[in-house]
């Protein structure tokens, strides 16, 4: 029994079954081509022979490529009892593939045979085919390119032939060379090689798809020679050389040994080991020569160089770049310009200690290397020079000399020479000071001095700056020298650390002297202090607590204050602040609630920064019993004040809504207030003449005063006559209520006083008269009398049987006429007349 192996969806395991050995040879593939072009389309048949008599009348069969099924094939039965699946794939998008004809057998796949598909692209024509004589392996070495990958295995082969004319006619086959795997080059020997003699030379590419060639090169071996590099050396200086100029170099170099017989020409190049320095080509080098000299060059500065040579007046090509030659060019004198600054310090009547400070500014791009500086000072009486105060290296210089010495030569110098002398002369201060010195920090690392330039206008400045006393290297002090006379400032960068304190000292520099000193202190950035300062509790109320601090002492490096906060906070978290001067040292907490903790801060500020205090915790003294009995008592006394006051202020406000009415004073009124206007649309019913129970109007007389506004109680509701109030209703008579009255006012003789009507009455009425209250300053009567008496009111009167009958108005009347009968004092007048009223 042999096991056959599996198709499972992963490809990956395989399972053994035990089937009978005829099983192994029931299925075969053939493909239409083995080998197709990328995305082509491919067919393959799966062939099951009839000498599988175990397997089914109609075994299905499946294909798969790779891992995945593939549909679309199509199966039949041969008449020679054979099964035929065959299956077509439009594209075969995979370089390699394996094709598998499976059998289902039970719950699995089983494999019958499998056939691997390869796809790819024909070859690409090789191109830019070059060849090179190399004289050192003694061979001829070509090199091309394959083109892009075809995914199937490609050889090249390298051809070539000699010829005699141009390679249009062969002659002799030169052995093919074919390179190793995945190389790109090939190397003719030098014995199959007629170094004068053209040789056409191509390249082949070749793969299962298709076979390209290159296009033919013909050549000489020896028009396409390369040669070794040289080799460079540096010219070692000898008696019989004269020295060399500042910014040369002088070198040598010698050519491949097998060149020797070659007429060559070089290239040399140069680069200086400056940062990222580009490449500076000299051509043209006769290689018979062998040395040369370089200049141009910057002084003092070393050189990569390299050289390369190639066949001259022939063909060829040019050779590596040989190993690298490194060389420092010669020196120059020091061409600077030196700035000098000194200080004086009298030891003795004849001595003075003197300490120079120079500076060197260079005056050209390339002004030299200094190596050292020489201080020297000649008498006035010598020829000679003494020996130099200082040969230094250092920017400075301390000497002594004699009180009558007022000037001295500062050099500096190198391997090449010496810089031109600088005089250094000691000058006096007799010149105008400056004005205004003052400084402000930009930054931490920088300050700005500024001053007021005198007149007349310096010619330059020296800047002196240092850290402040007390400070260990306060003697070791920066300076700098402005030759512009007219700035007004310069900005201080060097040697400048944040939050210290410096010196800064500003002289004017004049013609033939020099101004005072003048000096200022600055910061170039402040810092807090360590700590703030300490939080104590003085004294303490109930409703106050003194707070008291001591401020810190000033400190270098440190700015001073600007001023403090105290913040404060209760037990409900309600936060207070409150802002201080810097000169205050104490403060009272005021409106704190007895009885109560507070937890109180303290921070102090600059312009630079804000530090905090300790904190502090305090509780208010509580009340004593006696005053909380006075605080009630006065609450309760303001309690009953409020009280009275609202009492007193409903009895003394007029009320319109009372208990009782309230009847305006007719005497200190104003009819043309009292009377409201009457609309057009109001109607009002007159009381007819003949009505038995009215009296007629016999007379009818208006007196008013002057007009006044309308009171605040009046209303401009129009609605009717009987809404009105009483006294005003009882006037309304005095005109037609349709039409507005513009009789004039007439000034009464009194302007205490109004006379409103006479008397009501008819002359044939033997019952007593209806009269109108005038001239009185009693107020009007709105009620009935609880008794009345006969003639104390007209409402009651005698009926002709004799008994009393109350007079009741007619609804329409008791609105006009209901107050005309509220005058009991009017009822003895005699009623006379009814003239003039019949047309009313």
């Amino acid at each position: 029994m042999v096991g056959l192996r599996t198709c499972s969806l992963a490809e990956a395991a395989l399972i053994i079954l035990l089937l009978p050995r005829s099983l192994e040879e029931c299925g075969h593939i053939s493909l239409s081509a083995p080998i197709v072009r990328l995305g082509d389309p491919i067919t393959a048949s799966c062939v099951i022979s009839q000498n599988c008599s175990h397997l089914g009348p109609e075994p299905q069969i499946l294909w798969k490529l790779e891992a995945e099924l593939q549909p679309g094939g199509r199966q039949q039965h041969l008449p020679n009892g054979t099964q035929l699946s065959t299956i077509s794939l439009p594209h075969l998008n995979y370089s390699q593939a394996l094709l598998s004809c499976c059998l289902r057998w039970g719950n699995s796949l089983q494999i019958l045979d499998q056939a691997k598909l390869q796809a790819g692209y024909p070859p690409a024509t090789p191109h830019n085919v070059s060849c090179l004589m190399n004289l050192t392996t003694n061979s001829l070495i070509c090199q091309w390119e394959p083109g892009p990958d075809t995914h199937l295995p490609t050889n090249f082969t390298l051809k070539s032939f000699k010829s005699r004319g141009n390679c249009q006619t062969q002659e002799d086959s030169i052995p093919d060379c074919v390179p190793e795997d995945r190389q790109s080059h090939c190397s003719i020997p030098r014995k199959h090689l007629q170094l004068y003699q053209n040789l056409g030379i191509w390249v082949e590419a070749k793969n299962a798809l298709g076979t390209s060639m290159s296009q033919k090169l013909c050549l000489v071996p020896m028009d396409v020679v390369k040669l070794e590099p040289p080799t460079l050396w540096a010219l070692e200086p000898s008696p019989e050389v004269p020295p060399l100029q500042p910014g040369c170099l002088r070198l040598r170099w010698e050519t491949w040994k097998p060149s020797l017989h070659i007429e060559q020409k070089c290239e040399l190049r140069h680069q200086p080991q400056l940062g990222e320095a580009s490449w500076d080509l000299v051509g043209a080098l006769p290689s018979r020569t062998l040395r040369y000299e370089l200049c141009g060059l910057l002084p003092s500065t070393a050189y990569t160089l390299q050289m390369r040579c190639t066949r001259w007046r022939l063909p060829g090509h040019w050779s590596d770049w040989s190993p690298s030659l490194e060389l420092i060019t010669t020196q120059q004198a020091p061409i600077v310009r030196l700035d000098t600054w000194w200080r004086q310090r009298q030891l003795g009547p004849r001595t003075v200690d003197v300490q120079l400070f120079w500076k060197p500014m260079p005056l050209e791009k390339d002004s030299g290397q200094i190596q050292g500086y020489l201080v020297s000072w000649r008498h006035s009486d010598q020829t000679g020079a003494d020996p130099p105060l200082c040969n230094t290296t250092e920017l400075n210089c301390t000497f002594q000399l004699p009180s009558e010495a007022q000037e001295v030569v500062l050099e500096a110098y190198n391997t090449a020479g010496t810089s031109r002398p600088t005089p250094v002369v000691f000058l006096e201060s007799r010149g105008p000071p400056l004005a205004r010195l003052h400084t402000v920090a930009r930054d931490p690392h920088s300050i700005w001095v500024g001053w007021e330039p005198p007149s007349p206008q310096p010619r330059g400045y020296v800047i002196e700056w240092g850290l402040a006393p007390p400070s260990p290297s306060s003697s070791q002090k920066a300076w700098r020298m402005e030759h512009n006379g007219s700035i007004a400032g310069t900005l201080l960068q060097e040697n400048i650390r944040p939050f210290q304190l410096y010196e800064i000292t500003v002289t004017p520099l004049y013609q033939d002297t020099k101004g005072p000193s003048q000096h200022i202190y600055a910061y170039s950035q402040e810092m807090a202090p360590s700590h703030g300062p300490e939080l104590h509790l003085r004294h303490i109320g109930k409703t106050w607590a003194q707070l008291e601090w001591m401020p810190e002492a000033p400190e270098l490096g440190k700015s001073p204050l600007t001023h403090y906060t105290i913040f404060w906070t209760n037990a409900q978290d309600q936060s207070f602040s409150t802002v201080l001067n810097a000169s205050s040292h104490s403060f009272v907490l005021r409106g704190l609630e007895p009885a109560s903790l507070y937890h109180v801060y303290l921070m102090a500020a600059s312009q630079a920064w804000t530090i905090n205090s300790t904190s502090l915790t305090l509780m208010t003294l509580a009340l004593e019993e006696s005053e909380l009995h006075i605080l009630l008592g006065l609450l309760g006394l303001l309690v009953l004040f409020i009280c009275l006051c609202g009492a007193a202020q409903l009895c003394c406000r007029p009320r319109k809504n009372a208990l009782w009415p309230s009847v305006p004073d007719p005497a200190h009124s104003s009819l043309g207030s009292w009377v409201p206007t009457i609309m057009a649309e109001d109607t009002f019913q007159l009381p007819s003449l003949r009505d038995p129970g009215m009296p007629p109007i016999t007379k009818i007389t208006v007196l008013e005063e002057e007009e006044k506004k309308p009171g605040p109680w009046e209303s401009n509701d129009s609605s009717g006559t009987c809404s009105l109030p009483t006294l005003v209703q009882a006037y309304v008579l005095q005109g037609d209520p349709r039409v507005p009255s513009t009789q004039p006012q007439s000034q009464s003789g009194t302007s205490d006083q109004v006379l409103y009507v006479q008397v009501l009455g008819s002359p044939t009425d033997p019952g007593p008269g209806h009269y109108l209250r005038c001239d009185s300053t009693q107020p009007l009567l709105g009620g009935l009398t609880p008794s009345p008496k006969s003639y104390e009111n007209l409402w009651f009167q005698t009926s002709p049987l004799g008994t009393p009958e109350p007079l009741v108005p007619n609804p329409e009347d008791d609105c006009i006429f209901g107050p005309l009968l509220d005058f009991p004092l009017l009822q003895g007048l005699q009623v006379s007349g009814v003239e003039g009223l019949g047309g009313f």
